[in-house]
């Protein structure tokens, strides 16, 4: 990007009416691209949300999720599948193509998270939605308006999620609830702080993609880690807030 303030174009006359409305019309487009980028993430949530209470309503969710069967673990799994593909295939896919996957990804997920509707009261999902939606609001928008720069905390947040994936996966055969309250306590701050950052990531991307083809695709995987930071969030913080039926 061009350093509008540079003094030194100030001393040989430059129009400075130029660079101004270079700025207006960057800031123009980061706007847009920030809209974008939350109309999918929001959306993405609500459509997650909608199949996964479809799926326990229908009674399907019980059924499969409840039951024997490899299915089951199809649906656990899969949503991983979809995130892989869009993290290490987005170079090679088209805009609509990773639309169509994003999309998808998300109904997927809402089968998967359908359980919580099996385990917990709708009363407490609905309030645990809220106060997530409420959490994320505020650390993003602290993300898109700080002058602070948080890239040195994304190194000790990733570490973070791989340490919440391993001690989650060793609580599986202790079965400890003093070591589950501690997951989903660490979770939340580190989704929390994911939150936050990851709106600065975001928001820096543009200065890169602006003017490219690659505008759709940076808004899609914007969106998904913003998806990923609030779904991840609402499940740690459905631990602690959550009435069981």
């Amino acid at each position: 990007m061009a350093n509008w303030s540079d003094p030194r174009t100030d001393s040989v006359g430059f129009d400075r009416a130029a660079p101004a409305a270079g700025q207006v019309a960057f800031d123009a487009g980061l706007r847009s691209y920030m809209l974008s980028v939350y109309n999918y993430m929001a959306s993405g949530v609500l459509l997650t949300g909608i199949v996964a209470m479809l799926f326990a309503q229908s009674g399907m969710a019980e059924q499969i999720l409840m039951g024997p069967g490899i299915l089951k673990y199809v649906l656990m799994f899969s949503p991983l599948a979809f995130v892989m593909v869009l993290s290490f295939g987005i170079n090679k896919l088209s805009t609509q193509a990773a639309q169509m996957i994003y999309w998808a990804y998300a109904v997927v997920m809402g089968l998967s998270l359908s359980s919580i509707f099996l385990v917990y009261t709708g009363e407490s999902i609905a309030q645990t939605f809220f106060a997530t939606a409420a959490a994320f609001a505020g650390l993003s928008l602290f993300g898109y308006t700080t002058k602070k720069d948080l890239s040195g905390f994304g190194t000790f947040l990733i570490m973070g999620v791989v340490g919440l994936l391993v001690a989650s996966v060793i609580n599986i055969f202790l079965q400890s609830s003093a070591m589950a309250f501690v997951i989903s306590a660490l979770g939340v701050l580190i989704f929390a702080g994911l939150t936050a950052y990851d709106t600065q990531r975001i928001k820096s991307m543009y200065a890169y993609v602006a003017g490219t083809d690659m505008v759709g695709k940076t808004v899609i995987m914007g969106a998904l880690s913003l998806y990923l930071d609030f779904i991840n969030m609402f499940m740690f913080l459905l631990n602690f807030m959550g009435n069981r039926e």
